[in-house]
């Protein structure tokens, strides 16, 4: 299966989870898994959720930012991987001048 990403057709969720702004992205569920791409604009967020029956996986792309995991700030940028296990929580957000763009893996097993 090819899942075609399109930066210039993407959804645009106003406070995604309860973050600032909005979130643009294009997401897929297959009722196992759900994965998408996003991006967020300077200043905005993904607000902070807990993971009670899932993980998440995610894959920065391009740009910086940062998570704050179970109360700590980790810095992201073009490479990182973040992982939030089952049971815990996080936000992500970009201070910064470009769009943080990731790749994000929530398997609903």
């Amino acid at each position: 299966m090819i899942f075609e990403y399109d930066e210039n057709n993407l959804d645009k969720f106003e406070n995604f989870k309860g973050g600032e702004k909005y979130i643009e992205a294009k997401m897929y569920f297959d009722g196992l898994n759900r994965f998408m791409i996003g991006h967020i604009p300077t200043g905005g967020s993904v607000g902070e959720h807990v993971h009670e029956t899932n993980s998440e996986v995610i894959y920065v792309i391009s740009g910086n930012g940062y998570v704050i995991y179970d109360g700590q700030r980790e810095e992201l940028h073009k490479g990182s991987v973040h992982y939030c296990p089952k049971g815990h929580k996080h936000t992500m957000v970009n201070d910064h001048e470009e769009d943080l763009v990731y790749f994000a893996v929530v398997p609903e097993q």
